[in-house]
């Protein structure tokens, strides 16, 4: 059965139904999570479905079942602890990099005086272990666990059972996408306050309709869509960054050399299927500037190999290219090279990137997004900043530069991570939420989806080539995921 396709939500409520009065709660649980699985990886439903309340009560009556058959007197996973507070967070893996390795490491620096603990149910992969030990080493007041190596109702049982005994003071629950263990894990029958944070916003996302939950919305753009259109009764907390201060220097450009541009984000960002090319793109941003790229983020072999490829194409020096796979800090790293501008992540934009570019006041530059809202991030930015659709646009604003408008924008960047962004805003929220009365930034009036690009670049996503591609992608996941659970067992 679980290879099984489903055309309706109805006919998978139905096939899950079945499965939980049968008492199968893996197979159920593992159902829901293909689903998901075959919606996040298809590109054409990329930020067009974001929460489906079916599946969400679906993975409330997998809980509640599993939940009935625990036994009693679970014994503390943490015992011997102070008296202080206990934070947990309920996460499907923490990598080194990524924004939900960021966002708990913020909850926890907001928070020094309370007891932190994560636990992890390893769907979609293990956690990067190491690096979470060696960035707490020092730290008694966090301590990480994973779920055992098993199915996913082996999983569930083990949460709960973490869960039920930890006695916490709010859980925050931050999943990934096709995390059915995560979700099914909260039933309100266990009695514990938690918020669910809205931080997977581009896909279909289990967890949104879990009303017993707060939930929590980290950008104008989600907070909106799920108040308006989703009906969900949210809060509004913008992403907060650890200030490092801003520095003003005096960049080549500003002394009449060329133009230093940057942009922070990992492959699952840039090298995704769309009408316009991260990866062709800025050898052309490249070729017009005569100045430097900086790449933060891991980009894959062939990625990388076709942008030096076009940049060969265009006569632009391999040298003008800097590549850097992973910087602890890319705030940091953008004053180091003396950027000029950032241009935002396309197709996908990211938030807590640009939040840093903007802390560290360097101008933005962001994409306009071919049908969405949420890819395109418009609102997170400060409202002067230059927005693109059209690659030629893009370019033409860039060779139109001048120092005086940069010297502007760098405060105006500056301003909006002061205003929206800074850690003690996070810092008062976990204090008392109802103490944040921060003004909701409204969308943006200028957006307009172009519906005939995106069915233009919708009819290439049929292709054969494209169907093969997405066949492979997918099962190059699941083997993945297969050999790196067999290595662990």
């Amino acid at each position: 059965m679980r290879n099984r396709r489903y055309d309706s939500i109805r006919s998978l409520r139905e096939a899950v139904s079945l499965l939980i009065d049968k008492g199968d709660g893996d197979q159920a649980l593992r159902m829901v999570h293909d689903f998901v699985e075959r919606i996040v990886t298809e590109p054409l439903c990329t930020s067009q479905a974001f929460a489906s309340r079916d599946l969400d009560q679906l993975c409330l009556r997998i809980g509640r079942q599993n939940l009935s058959s625990l036994g009693v007197g679970q014994e503390d996973p943490w015992p011997l602890r102070t008296s202080r507070s206990r934070i947990i967070y309920v996460v499907s893996r923490l990598q080194r990099s990524g924004g939900h390795s960021r966002l708990v490491q913020d909850f926890i620096r907001a928070q020094p005086d309370k007891d932190h603990l994560i636990l992890s149910t390893g769907v979609g992969g293990p956690s990067d272990e190491d690096y979470l030990s060696k960035l707490y080493v020092d730290d008694d007041s966090v301590r990480f666990m994973a779920a055992p190596h098993k199915d996913l109702q082996s999983r569930l049982t083990w949460m709960q059972s973490m869960l039920a005994c930890s006695q916490p003071e709010h859980i925050y629950l931050l999943n990934h996408h096709q995390d059915s263990v995560a979700v099914a894990a909260l039933v309100p029958e266990l009695g514990l306050k938690g918020s669910f944070l809205h931080h997977g916003d581009h896909h279909l996302c289990l967890g949104v309709h879990l009303d017993h939950l707060t939930h929590v919305d980290l950008h104008p753009m989600g907070y909106h869509y799920c108040r308006d259109e989703l009906g969900v009764d949210n809060r509004y907390l913008p992403l907060t960054f650890e200030d490092k201060h801003f520095v003003p220097v005096q960049t080549e450009f500003a002394s009449g050399g060329c133009l230093t541009t940057a942009t922070a984000a990992r492959s699952n960002k840039v090298e995704i299927p769309y009408y316009v090319s991260y990866l062709d793109t800025i050898p052309r941003v490249l070729k017009v500037t005569g100045g430097r790229h900086i790449h933060i983020g891991k980009l894959t072999p062939w990625g990388l190999r076709r942008m030096r490829a076009q940049m060969r194409k265009n006569g632009v020096p391999e040298d003008r290219l800097i590549y850097i796979e992973w910087t602890p800090s890319v705030w940091k790293s953008l004053q180091e090279h003396e950027v000029d501008v950032y241009i935002a992540s396309f197709p996908y934009g990211a938030g807590l990137t640009l939040i840093e570019a903007m802390g560290a006041g360097v101008p933005v530059i962001m994409h306009q997004h071919v049908y969405s809202r949420v890819l395109s991030g418009l609102e997170l930015a400060y409202p002067e900043a230059f927005r693109w659709a059209d690659p030629e646009d893009l370019l033409a604003h860039l060779v139109s530069l001048e120092p005086e408008r940069l010297e502007r924008e760098k405060r105006l960047s500056r301003q909006r991570y002061e205003a929206f962004h800074r850690p003690e805003i996070l810092q008062a929220y976990l204090r008392d939420p109802d103490s944040i009365q921060l003004p909701i930034p409204p969308l943006m009036s200028e957006f307009r989806p172009r519906y005939d690009e995106w069915a233009a670049w919708a009819e290439s996503q049929l292709s054969f080539s494209r169907l093969v591609y997405r066949f492979a992608y997918r099962t190059w996941r699941r083997l993945r995921l297969l050999l790196t659970n067999m290595s662990l067992r």
